[in-house]
């Protein structure tokens, strides 16, 4: 049964398609925001609540553990209850809890909001990579839905034209501000239809099984999850030096200045959108695995070249590719090949999992550059971070190549059928 656009909608399925991937684009975009406006108002935080460098780490813990815990939660009820009204209650809780930053009086009402805000906003991920490739039409499903993930620089940016913009106010009202355009997104998704194909299993009673034990039940996706889950824990581990603590690295180990690193990233983010695009139209191209795969392929000798160079503009060229490799590439191919690897009723579940399988490969990422720092050795955190803990990624080697092009279900109607 052919699912794709199958509700009628207000507007023509076209104008419908454009609508829905500019509300994912921006939502996508303010959980960015909400999540890197910490990054930027952290110094300001620490000295008015008076944090010390140990209870960053311990803020840093919980943001975690609730991006981990809620998005698995999400993904889960997901295939129980519904995308739309998950991502829904996604945003509407991100909007409540960036609010409420502004109110916070000390350390622990700090942790509590910052975690909810950010599990939330994390967790609007899972959720758009589900609801938003199964309404996508099939052609072009991964350049289309590349545009969706460029949403994540584009919140960079705003966070920091924001934070420059009204800094001076302080960091709670650049917070409380926040919370205007998330308002606004959540009102354009009033219009966003529930997924056809969800409304289908729905009728069919298939929400009614369970979809953590069809797919431990099922040897293929079962396989199938246990492989992405490498990948995924992997590509976390490996971003934490790459993307987390760069810049610290670059000037401790590449003579960079602060300045100049933070310019880097800055170029990095700007120019990274078009590489978002660029990613979906090589899976279009060449299937989504074959990209991902290369991707994965290439972190481990372009940090080991990163580390051997000394030449700074040779560093900069370098440090540029590792960037895009990491986000933008990865991302636009990886996501819709998740969503494109699991059946619709248990999609959700499934993509939850890997999404919180990331968080995780983020805590172990910390963790292990938190050790390899106590050996004083710069270039020793970085081996054992960025190139030993990013190997796991060359499990892409081993998973299925899907054919684009096709629905979102057909590998599995064909297996049904």
């Amino acid at each position: 049964m052919d699912l794709e656009l199958a509700k009628k909608t207000p507007l023509s399925a076209r104008y419908y398609t454009i609508y829905l991937i500019f509300i994912a684009c921006i939502g996508w975009s303010l959980a960015s925001y909400d999540v890197n406006l910490l990054v930027l108002a952290l110094p300001e935080m620490s000295k008015e609540l008076q944090i010390s460098e140990q209870m960053l780490g311990i803020l840093g813990f919980f943001v975690y553990g609730a991006q981990f815990i809620i998005t698995l939660i999400v993904g889960y009820s997901m295939d129980k209850v519904g995308r739309k009204v998950l991502w829904m209650i996604c945003l509407c809780g991100t909007a409540l809890f960036t609010g409420a930053t502004y109110f916070v009086e000390n350390f622990w009402q700090l942790v509590l909001v910052r975690a909810l805000a950010s599990g939330l906003a994390y967790s609007e991920l899972a959720v758009s990579i589900t609801l938003v490739n199964e309404q996508l039409p099939a052609k072009n499903r991964g350049l289309l839905y590349s545009i969706v993930q460029g949403g994540w620089p584009l919140g960079v940016f705003f966070a920091s034209a924001v934070y420059m913009a009204f800094g001076d106010l302080g960091w709670r009202v650049v917070f409380l501000l926040g919370t205007i355009p998330i308002a606004v997104v959540i009102l354009g998704r009033v219009f966003i239809k529930e997924s056809a194909r969800f409304e289908h299993e729905k009728t069919v009673g298939s929400t009614e099984s369970n979809p953590v034990r069809e797919i431990l039940a099922s040897p293929l996706l079962k396989k199938r999850i246990l492989t992405m889950s490498v990948c995924w824990i992997s590509y976390g581990i490996s971003y934490v030096a790459s993307n987390f603590y760069i810049t610290w690295w670059l000037t401790q180990r590449k003579g960079f200045t602060g300045h100049q690193a933070s310019e880097l990233m800055l170029y990095c983010g700007f120019i990274g959108f078009f590489f978002y695009i660029l990613g979906g139209w090589l899976g279009e191209k060449f299937g989504r695995k074959k990209v991902i795969t290369y991707a994965a392929l290439s972190v481990a000798p372009l940090s080991v070249i990163l580390l051997l160079s000394n030449n700074f503009w040779l560093v900069v060229a370098v440090y540029f590719l590792i960037f895009q490799v990491t986000n933008g590439i990865w991302a636009s191919a990886g996501y819709v090949y998740q969503s494109e690897s699991f059946p619709t009723r248990v999609r959700g579940t499934a993509i939850g999992f890997l999404s919180s399988m990331m968080v995780l490969g983020f805590v172990l990422g910390s963790l292990l550059w938190t050790l390899a720092s106590s050996l004083n050795n710069a270039s020793a955190t970085w081996v054992i971070v960025a190139v030993i803990g990013s190997l796991g990624m060359w499990a892409t080697l081993f998973l299925k190549e899907i054919k684009t092009g096709q629905d979102i279900d057909a590998e599995f109607d064909r297996q049904a059928g």
